[in-house]
């Protein structure tokens, strides 16, 4: 029985890592596409550059912190290069480039020696043996519970945050539009008691992780990662709420009339994208740390198109909804990958393309029914514009 709790505690760890990682990227590709209405096809290459400058540098003697940072900066470097060269053009180009650069520089790596610290290590051995965050630390009982503190005081955030949303009403509405409001009350308060539940099941298995610390490897990447994952959505929440923020939705709906106020557009979007290249490449650092060693594989297309997924399903121009997106994408990918093979006897290929299938048919079914997303607004549809 023990056995069986430690089991799931470890899985359900895995996936609170893989959903605070995949949401960050994914907050760095809404604040591209969704706030600002640039088509970005190629957004794991800003992850590629922050996981593999984040490494080699630690291999050199940097410190973690300064690494993982220093990686984020030349992600938006990045960001700052193809910005140059493209924004200035029309959007299909910035989609061309974006998705030409990611394979560039996947391709560059897999096929280049690497300064690992010993010499040079072929690109496609891999980067493996670097340090990672709070690997040796064996934390006091007073600590961990310090630990556990923090994560609560994210918890109860997520909570507080999520009755706001419950109890959400608009003002003053007109008896026909009221009973139309009961119901988005009523689906409202289903949604958040499945949410709380959810949030609880999580909480209850990170909090056993980091009072066992020493029996679970990945606990303090876990709080890591929730803590930047915690800390960017807060501050790109007061950040697309300041007039920064309104001027990018300004230009996402009309370059011309942004232009017409005296903005300066190119600026404007330049600094989108290095911004969400930035929180990409640190979300890369992320999952350098989760995986433990790294190849060019781990950073194939297919990433960009999971993030695209995220952002969709959540909606665009809604940071919770990225957040939302994340969870719910992950929790498709839990639940499939133990309920399909019991349901279809395929092979592990085969599996694997159904389960994009899948989730494909659902992201067709989910643009017929809400084309916005599932808190997205239908007037800030970008796509397609």
């Amino acid at each position: 029985m023990i056995q069986n709790l430690s089991g799931w505690v470890g899985y359900l760890i895995f996936l609170i890592i893989s959903t605070a990682v995949f949401a960050l990227f994914s907050l760095g590709l809404n604040l591209q596409w969704g706030f600002t209405g640039l088509i970005n096809f190629g957004h794991v290459a800003f992850m590629t550059v922050g996981a593999y400058t984040t490494v080699l540098l630690t291999l050199h003697g940097v410190p973690l912190i300064v690494a993982a940072l220093a990686g984020a900066g030349a992600a938006a470097l990045l960001g700052l290069i193809i910005g140059l060269s493209t924004l200035r053009l029309r959007q299909d180009y910035l989609a061309i480039v974006t998705i030409g650069v990611s394979e560039l520089l996947r391709l560059v790596v897999n096929n280049q020696d690497l300064p690992t610290g010993n010499g040079f290590t072929p690109g496609s051995f891999g980067v493996q043996g670097y340090p990672l965050p709070l690997a040796s630390f064996d934390p006091t009982l007073l600590t961990r519970l310090g630990m556990i503190a923090l994560l609560t005081f994210v918890v109860g955030v997520c909570y507080w945050r999520l009755g706001k949303w419950v109890k959400n009403r608009q003002g003053n509405t007109l008896p026909a539009q009221k009973q139309k409001q009961d119901k988005k009350s009523s689906l409202r308060l289903v949604l958040g008691i499945l949410a709380a539940g959810l949030i609880l099941v999580l909480y209850l298995a990170a909090a056993i992780a980091l009072y066992n610390y020493t029996s679970y490897a990945n606990a303090g990447l876990m709080l890591i990662s929730v803590l930047v994952l915690a800390l960017v959505f807060w501050r790109l929440e007061v950040l697309v709420r300041s007039p920064w923020g309104r001027v990018l939705k300004a230009i996402r709906e009309d370059e011309d009339v942004a232009t017409a106020l005296g903005k300066n557009v190119f600026w404007y979007k330049l600094q989108a994208l290095m911004l969400g290249g930035a929180i990409a490449g640190v979300s890369g650092a992320l999952l350098a740390w989760q995986l433990t060693t790294i190849y060019p594989d781990n950073f194939q297309p297919q990433i960009t198109f999971d993030a695209w997924t995220m952002v969709i399903l959540g909606g665009a121009g809604n940071n919770v909804g990225t957040l939302l997106g994340a969870v719910i994408y992950w929790a498709y990918d839990a639940i499939t990958r133990f309920a399909l093979p019991a349901i279809f006897p395929l092979d592990e290929a085969r599996l694997g393309a159904f389960r994009i299938m899948v989730i494909g048919l659902i992201l067709m079914l989910l643009m017929l029914w809400r084309p916005q997303g599932i808190l997205g607004k239908k007037e800030e549809l970008t796509l397609g514009k």
